[in-house]
Parts: C-alpha cells; structure tokens; sequence
C-alpha cells in the first residue's frame, strides 16, 4: 500500500508540475553533453507463474509472489568501492543528441526473491526425483519450501538497457534548475540465479535469459549546471524464456512479469568542449 500511495503522489506531482511549464524558461544548452549518475532503487513484481523443464520433470507454479531485497543502509556498504554493487542499484551513462533528448545505456541491479512457504497451484510431473515430491499434478495445492526450490536473481535481476528520454525545465532560478524527463527502454536480462530444485546441487551462474520494456518518469534537480540528484518512477515487462537452473543444460526454467521501481540517483552533467 505504500509503494501504491508513494507511486499516485509522484504522477500526480509530475502531471502537475508538466501541467506548469513556462516556455519562456531557458537553461544551459545541453545540446552534445553527456551526464552519468548512480543510485539505489526499491522494486516491486507482479505474480508470475514459472515453468520448470528438466529430464525428469516438466511442471508449472502458478500465480509466484516474490519481493525485492535491499541491502539495510550502511555507509560502509553503499559507499566502499568494494560493496557498492551488493545493494539494488541504477547507473546510467547518457548523451543529448538534441537539447531535450538524450540516449542513453544503463545497469538496472534489481533483486527478485520468491517467497518460500506460500501456497502455489501445481501442474505437471516430477519423477524419479528422490524427493517426496514425484508425481503427477492437475492444478494441486503447493507449499514452496526450501527442500522443494529455491529461486532467487539475487545477483541479481541484471537489466542492461538503451533508453531515449525528454526532459524539460519548468523552474530555474540562480544557480538550481528542477526538470521533469520521460522516456522509454528496451534491453536485455543478465540475471545471476540462485537455484536449487529437488536436490539438485544449487546453481548460481550470470546467463542471458530474456530481454525487458520499460517507461520511466522522472524529477531532476540540478546545481551550478553539472550536479544533479534525480527521483524516477521505472515500470516495464520482463519476458525470461531461458533460465538457468543447474548446471546441466537440459535444466530451465521461464517466466514472465511486470515490475516496477522507485530509484533515488545521484550523477553529473559535462561538456567536452
């Protein structure tokens, strides 16, 4: 509830403050500079159901909930060279081709966690797993413990992604400008998974598994024209057809789902000229 009352308030403010555009504003040219910024992000997932296809297995988990997880906030961990890519984090590299739009590639280092013990539809067959769980199923009640799977790209759901923006500034005064952007992405799923399935060994292994589309909304408050701090709201659709679950390549597994992002960053803008 509260990412929903966090969500509403931010597309209200942005809509507000489009709505409140003065043309007459002018700022810096941007035209040709280039920017980078690093941040942290909270995400969210819709229900997936995930399908698992092995040599002696073929089944489907129907309507998965799964959670994000953030690192607990330490300056030592977010700050130190060492840690930085521990935590859920954004970074961004980007080019204005004209004076309000950019190009530009990122990293979106989300964490995808399914629940363990919640109760999940099965459908499908297990056999000769050594495990309670051979069978065959029809839409059986399930409950997901850690002797039956583990599932987690908690090294995470890596979003590597293009994205074209707008931006505009609405306020300016003295050395602080405030900018709303908009944009759309494309890009690919490199997630590290975390995977252990009917006493199979655990697998834990970066591998191209899908690709992802996204919108994204976001506030800009810049200083002395180069510092910038920058709110985004980010959703999109994930498809992830190829999975990988163990270490033998007839293991995988596939889904699909809807996320969403509140990312906090922090970056600077330059010209080379």
């Amino acid at each position: 509830m509260k990412s929903i009352l966090l969500t509403t308030l931010f597309l209200s403010l942005s809509t507000l403050l489009y709505g409140q555009q003065d043309p007459a504003i002018t700022t810096k040219s941007q035209k040709g500079g280039f920017y980078f910024y690093w941040g942290w992000n909270r995400g969210g997932y819709s229900k997936s159901d995930i399908s698992f296809k092995g040599q002696n297995y073929d089944f489907v988990l129907k309507n998965v909930q799964a959670k994000d997880r953030q690192s607990k906030f330490t300056f030592g961990e977010y700050l130190n060279p060492k840690t930085i890519t521990i935590p859920q984090y954004n970074c961004r590299v980007g080019y204005y081709f004209k004076e309000n739009w950019d190009v530009s590639v990122g990293m979106d280092h989300m964490k995808y966690v399914v629940k363990n013990n919640q109760s999940v539809k099965i459908s499908g067959v297990i056999n000769n797993s050594n495990t309670p769980y051979d069978g065959t199923y029809l839409e059986d009640d399930l409950i997901i413990r850690e002797d039956f799977l583990t599932f987690e790209h908690t090294d995470g759901l890596n979003y590597l992604n293009l994205e074209f923006r707008h931006s505009d500034t609405f306020i300016s005064f003295k050395k602080i400008s405030i900018n709303h952007l908009e944009g759309l992405g494309l890009g690919i799923l490199i997630p590290k998974t975390n995977t252990k399935l009917l006493n199979k060994e655990r697998y834990d292994e970066f591998h191209i598994s899908g690709y992802g589309l996204n919108a994204v909304l976001g506030l800009n408050v810049i200083f002395f024209d180069h510092l910038f701090i920058q709110s985004e709201f980010k959703t999109g659709y994930f498809e992830l057809p190829n999975i990988r679950t163990t270490s033998s390549t007839a293991d995988k597994a596939s889904q699909n789902f809807f996320f969403t992002q509140l990312n906090l960053v922090f970056g600077y803008r330059f010209n080379l000229n």
